[in-house]
């Protein structure tokens, strides 16, 4: 499947961004996050496309999107699904929730109380759920890409840090460019495109290029040189908590990632140093209060490191 998989990329790139305009870091960085079947937290402000976004990935992948509002009053079962009492089968049949899909938007997951969020857990964990003793697997591929405004405190429930730790990457999609805007409003006279998108690639070609990147080569120098960065933000004096082994191993398979998407077998020290910012900054904490808006002076911080490690030849 390697020798195929530079152009299955390429055409789930083009496809996704014939909606999602302008964003082509973007979509890299998500589909670095669904070849490497791991999770999305995007952190931005309503009405920038977060929705758009997860619409066109399932339509690219010729899966089934959900979304899920969360809201206070939401509970487990919501999500997960129920098992309930069938009169004339009399027996329990479980009904499942809006998780069995390949793409699942979680809209303003911390909106909604830690105990609901902690459902999410296994699904993003496992990729299964288990109701009342019995397990049940998930559509494959999966794929959480979770929502909450940077903005809005009020009447929020801040993600703890171990839910936080198994996001692949923390991103923004951030406002379009003037002339991108422009060409948004053209294509939007006629009703929304991401309901015209085409598939570009299958479940299966998906789930291919998945087992695929585990195959993806790396060096001991390589190794040696991720190693030193994730250490790095443990011995750093403005870091309270450094990153987690489970950190390390998600920068270690989004490098493999990225690898793939550049069309490459084997991973090179740009493919760890353009991630290491989205992939290491949200597991981190750091001591007290840093000056500015907290998440831009972390990032800071992360990237700033990447820059003092020294680059293997």
């Amino acid at each position: 499947m390697f020798d195929r998989s530079p152009e299955v990329v390429r055409r789930l790139h083009a496809n996704i961004g014939r909606v999602l305009l302008g964003k082509d870091e973007v979509i890299r960085l998500c589909l670095t996050a669904l070849l490497a079947g791991e999770h999305i937290l995007l952190e931005d402000v309503p009405g920038v496309g977060k929705t758009l976004l997860g619409k066109a990935l399932a339509r690219s992948i010729d899966g089934v999107f959900q979304r899920i509002q969360f809201t206070p009053d939401l509970m487990p079962s919501d999500i997960t699904g129920s098992s309930l009492f069938h009169a004339e089968k009399r027996e329990f049949v479980f009904y499942p929730g809006p998780v069995f899909a390949n793409v699942v938007l979680a809209d303003e997951i911390n909106r909604t109380t830690p105990r609901t969020q902690s459902a999410l857990l296994e699904a993003m964990n496992e990729f299964q759920v288990t109701v009342e003793n019995r397990t049940y697997p998930l559509p494959k591929p999966f794929i959480v890409i979770a929502t909450q405004n940077p903005i809005e405190f009020e009447g929020t429930y801040p993600l703890p840090e171990s839910q936080m730790d198994r996001f692949l990457l923390r991103i923004s999609l951030g406002y379009p460019a003037r002339d991108w805007e422009l060409q948004l409003l053209s294509q939007h006279q006629n009703g929304e495109p991401v309901d015209h998108l085409e598939p570009a690639a299958s479940a299966e070609e998906i789930l291919s290029l998945q087992a695929s990147v585990r195959k993806v080569r790396t060096t001991r120098e390589i190794d040696q040189y991720l190693l030193e960065l994730v250490d790095a933000t443990r011995r750093c004096p403005e870091l309270r908590v450094g990153v987690s082994v489970r950190g390390t191993l998600m920068l270690y398979r989004a490098a493999q990632a990225s690898a793939m998407l550049a069309g490459r077998d084997y991973v090179v020290p740009d493919d760890i140093q353009s991630l290491a910012v989205p992939v290491l900054a949200h597991r981190v904490i750091p001591q007290g209060y840093l000056h500015g808006n907290q998440r831009e002076a972390v990032e800071s911080l992360v990237a700033r490191l990447v820059e003092e490690v020294p680059v293997p030849a």
